[in-house]
């Protein structure tokens, strides 16, 4: 009898870009990567925090650099993909909470911008030089829970997400004969400098807790696992769909 064996988590030889990656999830998830075995590239708009973020992965014999990248640049996106990638993480992400009445058009172009527009074209220049390359790819956003349910005074942002969710499904189906896997990950509220705001307002904090059936906000590192599972082999069957890691908000 022969057993079946399973896939490996291993990305020995691949190379990765990861925006946002200078701190946050982004970070984490480069992290990820390069103690898979991945080689990564850590893409933001900001210099200083960035170069700390790779020092501090080349100190743990990571390989890794860094790339100032303005995502939102599409003349300098395309030139940064024209490389191929095996593995693309989008990480960079914008948000301006505010009641939908109070929305002005400014704000919605500004999100719209980051979270939707880039992403569009980051995931097309990707696939077009994976597909050149002949890379059987897997490109990855980090999307949100709000990419699936509504939020108080998050109109704008769970359109941009909701968008997305929709974007990925339909660049799955049009890339799935390629073999270029495209899927999301959808956070709950993750505990980083973005979110401390929100987090330390007791009225936020109680609602949030209380849609949060394992009773916890998220930590970066609980997204980790799942951004090592879509870039491996170990979800080769995966491509157009979301990983929730959520704790339950959006089962209840």
């Amino acid at each position: 009898m022969k057993l079946p064996t399973t896939p490996s988590l291993s990305l020995k030889g691949m190379r990765a870009l990861v925006t946002g990656a200078s701190s946050g999830i982004g970070q984490a998830c480069a992290v990820a990567m390069a103690e898979a075995g991945a080689m990564v590239v850590c893409a933001a708009r900001g210099a200083d925090r960035l170069n700390e973020t790779v020092d501090a992965m080349k100190n743990k014999s990571l390989d890794a650099e860094a790339l100032v990248l303005d995502q939102s640049d599409l003349g300098a996106l395309k030139a940064v993909l024209a490389d191929p990638f095996d593995i693309i993480i989008n990480s960079a992400g914008l948000a301006r909470h505010k009641p939908a009445l109070e929305t002005q058009p400014e704000d919605f172009d500004a999100v719209m911008d980051v979270n939707l527009r880039s992403a569009y074209f980051l995931s097309t220049y990707a696939a077009k030089a994976m597909k050149a390359a002949n890379i059987k790819g897997s490109i990855i956003h980090i999307s949100s829970q709000m990419g699936h349910v509504g939020g108080f005074d998050r109109t704008v942002y769970c359109t941009s997400k909701h968008a997305l969710e929709g974007m990925v499904k339909s660049m799955a189906i049009e890339w799935g004969e390629l073999g270029i896997r495209i899927n999301t990950i959808c956070p709950t509220f993750i505990r980083t400098p973005l979110t401390a705001a929100t987090l330390d307002d007791p009225v936020r904090a109680a609602w949030i807790n209380d849609k949060i059936k394992l009773g916890r906000v998220g930590e970066v590192e609980d997204i980790m696992g799942a951004a090592l599972y879509l870039a491996s082999d170990a979800s080769s069957m995966v491509t157009g769909t979301h990983v929730l890691v959520d704790g339950g908000w959006t089962a209840g």
